[in-house]
């Protein structure tokens, strides 16, 4: 009888692990949102994407309303092309805009809608015209470092001659 509660409760104990494992890869895989709700597919072109992935959320006013869909290149514009199924619960102006934000300091990044005050609405297969690319924090750097350092040969530049 001993050994009968023993075996159940290493059992109960592999069971919970398993289930522990199964939430952490689906939480790793950004698949623990899932929605069965009815969407509509809108595209928006970016310079740049950084580090947004397909799956990542797409949140207005600090709600998720859709998420990333497919992540492409469009050969003509030499831009990123994002999909997004956005929830038909959730209707957008057509000129509304589209940012690559990021969580915290290094946290996921995610797509940011901004209504517009038109009076049509985004439709299935509609482009969001307004964008702004991610930033990049090693561009930001760079940038930083170039700026400071043509500053410093700026001044020196303009100082007098000594004689």
């Amino acid at each position: 009888m001993t050994r009968d509660k023993t075996d159940f409760w290493v059992g109960l104990f592999v069971l919970l692990g398993i289930i522990a494992l199964a939430f952490l890869a689906l939480r790793a895989g950004n698949l623990s949102s899932f929605s069965f709700a009815p969407t509509y597919k809108v595209q928006a072109h970016f310079d740049n994407l950084g580090g947004l992935k397909v799956r990542a959320p797409v949140k207005s006013s600090g709600v998720v309303v859709g998420r990333v869909a497919a992540l492409s290149f469009d050969n003509e514009r030499y831009q990123a092309v994002v999909t997004l199924d956005l929830e038909s619960q959730f209707q957008f102006p057509a000129d509304s805009s589209a940012s690559i934000l990021t969580s915290g300091l290094l946290g996921e990044q995610y797509i940011g809608l901004t209504p517009g005050g038109d009076d049509k609405m985004l439709a299935s297969g509609s482009t969001i015209q307004y964008t702004q690319s991610a930033v990049v924090l090693e561009e930001l750097i760079s940038k930083f470092l170039y700026s400071s350092a043509s500053d410093k040969g700026g001044e020196d530049a303009g100082a007098p001659a000594s004689p």
